[in-house]
């Protein structure tokens, strides 16, 4: 469903993606692991039209989308739940995920959709009138999802959902992810500190250091991994 082939990114003089080739397979859950600085998130907002690359090729569902605009994008099924979630502090729940759902006209469908995300969280149902700002971290983080799943994506790319958030919500919040996947038959990309966890989940994975593939293999070798278990999983 996705390949990203050679992708190149600069920050000015810095390069931040060195060559960085991978796929995605429709209806699997993909991570990205490595360390701060590794290339994780520059990979993500490339992806999603976020970041214009230097060089190298990004096909989505078999089409070119380097350079892309990200609106254009959420049209043809791709959302990305950033870092950090990056939700509308001073609007409601509700006006946050409407925003989400921006591109439909249809009425009746964003009402499904909401429906949804209720079912899926329902501690955003709770609180669909109070204002996302006043919301815990990891209730900020269904929200961000939420949100991401207005808009009907078929392929969403999720960075570090479990960021900042209290141990016994990330680990519901990874729940969800799976049950998304399996549910909605939605593809993800995962990039996620918790490498252990995120491994847990994929069926695939990359591991990132300095802008560059270092390992590529399915989740559970890269788990059983020696030099992975070293750096990444705390083992």
């Amino acid at each position: 469903m996705l390949e990203v082939r050679n992708l190149t990114v600069n920050y000015g003089a810095i390069t931040a993606l060195h060559s960085v080739s991978l796929q995605v397979k429709a209806g699997s859950i993909v991570t990205l692991i490595g360390g701060n600085g590794a290339g994780k998130t520059t990979t993500l907002r490339a992806i999603s039209g976020m970041l214009r690359p230097k060089s190298g090729e990004i096909l989505y569902e078999g089409k070119p989308i380097a350079g892309i605009p990200p609106y254009r994008l959420v049209a043809q099924g791709l959302a990305h739940c950033p870092e950090g979630r990056m939700v509308f502090a001073n609007l409601t729940v509700r006006e946050n995920l409407l925003m989400g759902a921006y591109l439909e006209r249809n009425k009746s469908v964003i009402a499904r959709e909401e429906e949804f995300v209720f079912t899926t969280f329902p501690r955003l149902r709770e609180r669909e009138s109070q204002l996302a700002g006043t919301l815990s971290g990891g209730e900020q983080q269904m929200l961000a999802i939420g949100r991401a799943l207005m808009s009907q994506p078929r392929f969403l790319l999720l960075d570090e959902p479990s960021l900042g958030i209290a141990p016994l919500l990330v680990q519901a919040i990874f729940e969800k992810i799976v049950e998304l996947n399996r549910q909605r038959n939605l593809t993800i990309l995962l990039v996620e500190q918790n490498a252990n966890l995120a491994l847990e989940i994929s069926q695939y994975g990359y591991v990132l250091e300095t802008g560059r593939v270092i390992l590529a293999d399915s989740a559970e070798t890269l788990r059983a991994n020696p030099k992975v278990r070293d750096a990444y999983l705390g083992a």
